[in-house]
């Protein structure tokens, strides 16, 4: 986990993606369309991908991607992202990350 969380350090939002996911395309759609400007990790194209890979599924995340955080908390995968969405709460938390301004 000390990799992921390095990762996720001082950003509001961070996006773990594959390329060639579908469901990390539309995940990473949904957030910028709020005027977010995500860092992605594309676990496909890092080097230490699989290592990352590996951390998010010790953290509970399955399947490994796409994964968010918000704030430096993890969100979870595209159901959790589009939970939040359905329920209006999705653009308060990128509010409250410093993501978005509104």
């Amino acid at each position: 986990m000390e990799m992921v969380t390095r990762m996720v350090a001082d950003r509001p939002v961070v996006i773990f993606s594959r390329s060639t996911c579908c469901m990390s395309h539309t995940i990473k759609t949904l957030i910028s369309g709020f005027g977010a400007n995500p860092t992605v990790y594309e676990l496909d194209e890092i080097q230490n991908g699989q290592q990352v890979e590996r951390e998010l599924q010790k953290m509970g995340c399955k399947p490994s991607v796409p994964v968010v955080f918000i704030g430096q908390q993890l969100v979870g995968g595209p159901n959790q992202v589009m939970t939040l969405q359905v329920r209006n709460q999705l653009a308060p938390l990128l509010i409250r990350a410093g993501a978005i301004w509104i």
